[in-house]
């Protein structure tokens, strides 16, 4: 219950409606949506009924003036309901949408472009969900298929988040400053991200954002770019159980911790990286590595065939090159995304340069060209 207001202050809320022939409007509720009678007065004249069903109680108040609104109604099957129309109009003039329940996720085309988005003044930050800034990474989204962002939370403490899920088809988070404690569904009790940490979110794993330090800042990669978030207003977290194996539409939530990882020389000469464990968790739908520069020379130029490939720069200064244009410099802070294709290079200008790297599909080919 919000700003303190004790639970036995508010015992319901209603929608109130106006209504002009009270019998056909609270027959139409009753036997063609599936209401039930939650009270009805007075008795020998009545004037005002309040249905109840589907989480939901009406108020219907004859002789009231008003828009008598929209009532939609979500369903396993809305043409068993309205016998085959997408909407239905009750006899008070509300207007009643029926959808379905569960929507088919939507994953647009990919549109693959260069995107160089840049850390300085010009960064751009907006607000978003439980009090968290947000900057966009990838401007032009690839076509809606792909989103990355930059997310801050200035204040340390308790952050006002809930229990919710994501309907997604890929979706990690990398702690690049601060930490941050979360909660995951069927994962054990709570736990502190920290910086260079990363977990995989599944599909429709529930979790919460606790707490975190004063400026928090994530980076997090989803698919598609517009996506729904779902509160879960039934489910506490942590759950009972600890189901690390658990299958989450054929993924599996991952915690990787950067001060357990090892690194291992790169595909690109003069990097070396830590694989973030996303691969396997996904079965090869993404990869997520943190590569640094230990090279003396700059590397040749390659290219890849992954349908997006993102980098982010987490620490130092890098030089981007590709071909047919000039060199153009990179600090902590900016991201790249590199189309297929592309011929082009990274290199660090000293053994500070940390990116982060991430990849869909997970088996993507990168050439060496010399």
């Amino acid at each position: 219950m919000p700003s303190g207001v004790p639970e036995a202050v508010v015992r319901a809320a209603e929608v109130v409606l106006p209504c002009t022939e009270l019998d056909e409007t609270l027959a139409f509720y009753t036997q063609r949506l599936g209401f039930r009678v939650a009270a009805i007065f007075p008795a020998d004249n009545p004037r005002v009924a309040v249905v109840a069903g589907h989480g939901l109680r009406v108020r219907l108040e004859k002789g009231r003036v008003g828009d008598p609104g929209v009532l939609r109604l979500l369903c396993d099957d809305p043409a068993a309901v309205a016998g085959g129309e997408s909407h239905l109009t009750a006899p008070n003039g509300t207007r009643i949408e029926l959808l379905a329940w569960e929507t088919p996720l939507v994953v647009p085309e990919a549109r693959p472009s260069f995107a160089l988005t840049r850390m300085g003044k010009e960064a751009a930050w907006g607000a978003g969900r439980a009090g968290m800034l947000y900057r966009e990474l990838v401007p032009d989204r690839q076509g809606g298929r792909f989103i990355a962002s930059h997310i801050r939370i200035p204040e340390g403490g308790p952050v006002p988040d809930y229990v919710h899920f994501h309907r997604i088809r890929f979706q990690m988070i990398y702690c690049y400053k601060g930490w941050v404690r979360v909660v995951y569904e069927d994962q054990g009790p709570a736990f502190v991200l920290e910086a260079g940490d990363c977990v995989l979110q599944p599909p429709l794993i529930r979790h919460r954002v606790l707490e975190s330090s004063a400026g928090l800042e994530v980076i997090e990669i989803s698919c598609p770019a517009e996506h729904e978030t779902l509160a879960d207003l039934d489910q506490e977290l942590p759950t009972n159980g600890l189901r690390p194996d658990r299958d989450f539409v054929g993924q599996r939530f991952i915690w990787h911790r950067a001060n357990a990882a090892t690194w291992s020389p790169a595909r690109v000469p003069g990097f070396e990286s830590r694989d973030l464990g996303i691969g396997r968790a996904t079965d090869g739908l993404a990869a997520a590595h943190v590569a640094r520069w230990r090279g003396s020379a700059s590397p040749p130029l390659s290219t890849h065939d992954a349908a997006f490939l993102f980098h982010f720069v987490l620490a130092g200064e890098a030089t981007l090159r590709r071909e047919g244009h000039r060199a153009e410099p990179l600090g902590a802070g900016d991201a790249v995304v590199i189309p297929p294709g592309l011929k082009h290079a990274i290199a660090g200008s000293s053994h500070e340069l940390e990116l982060l790297q991430v990849g869909l599909p997970g088996g993507f080919v990168t050439q060496l060209h010399e």
